[in-house]
C-alpha cells in the first residue's frame, strides 16, 4: 500500500470539520466528549449523545445547550447504546473506537440504532496501514496508551470491524499526521452505509 498524504494539524481539522458536516437527521454521537463537534454539524440536526465520563458529560450538557440541542447527554458506552432499533439516520465518532472495550459489538450496536441506508462517520487514529516499524512502535506503545491516555490503543485498525458489522464503504481515507517529536500519526476517515 502506498504511504498515505502526509498533512498538518489544520489540515485535519478541516478534513473532520468536513466529514462531521455531512451528518444528517438525528444524530447520534458515540463518545461525545466535550461537544468538539458541535461547530461541525449542521444546524438543523437532531443530536443525542452519549458520554460514559461523568466530568465531560457535564460539560457536555453544557455545551449541548448553548448549541441549541435539545436531547440531554447519555450515560451510556458505544458496546450498549440505550436507543431503539432504526432509530438514527446518522452515527458520528471521533477518537472514540481507540477506547472502547468491544470495537466490534460498538459497531454492531451503531448498525442496530441505524434506519436502513444510516450513515457511519468515523475518524480515528488507526493502526498504521503503511509501515511495518510504525505497526510495531504502536504495538509496543498501547500497553503505556492504555493505562496513561484514556483506554486508548494504538494498534487498532476498525475497517474489518465497520465491514464486519454490516457497513458498506462509501469513503475511506488515510492520513498521516505530523506528531512531532513523535513519527506521524496515521488516521482514518470513513463514512459508510448501513449495507442494505
Amino acid at each position: 500500500m502506498p504511504k498515505p498524504e502526509m498533512i498538518d494539524d489544520d489540515a485535519l481539522d478541516d478534513l473532520e470539520r468536513e466529514l462531521m458536516g455531512r451528518a444528517r437527521g438525528r444524530v447520534l454521537e458515540l463518545g461525545a466528549g466535550r461537544g468538539e463537534n458541535f461547530g461541525a454539524f449542521a444546524p438543523d440536526i437532531l443530536w443525542q449523545g452519549l458520554e460514559p465520563d461523568p466530568e465531560r458529560r457535564a460539560e457536555l450538557t453544557r455545551r449541548a445547550r448553548e448549541w441549541s440541542h435539545e436531547a440531554l447527554p447519555m450515560d451510556a458506552v458505544a458496546e450498549h447504546v440505550p436507543l431503539e432499533a432504526a432509530s438514527v439516520d446518522t452515527v458520528v465518532a471521533t477518537y472514540v473506537l481507540c477506547t472502547v472495550d468491544d470495537v466490534l459489538m460498538a459497531l454492531h450496536e451503531a448498525r442496530r440504532v441505524l434506519v436502513p441506508g444510516g450513515r457511519m462517520l468515523l475518524v480515528e487514529h488507526v493502526l498504521a496501514p503503511h509501515s511495518a516499524t510504525m505497526r510495531t512502535l504502536q504495538r509496543v506503545a498501547t500497553p503505556f496508551t492504555k493505562r496513561w491516555c484514556g483506554g486508548c490503543h494504538q494498534d487498532r485498525d476498525p475497517l474489518p470491524a465497520l465491514r464486519a458489522a454490516g457497513f458498506a464503504d462509501v469513503e475511506v481515507r488515510h492520513r498521516r499526521v505530523h506528531d512531532r517529536p513523535l513519527p506521524p500519526e496515521s488516521i482514518l476517515l470513513y463514512e459508510g452505509v448501513v449495507a442494505e
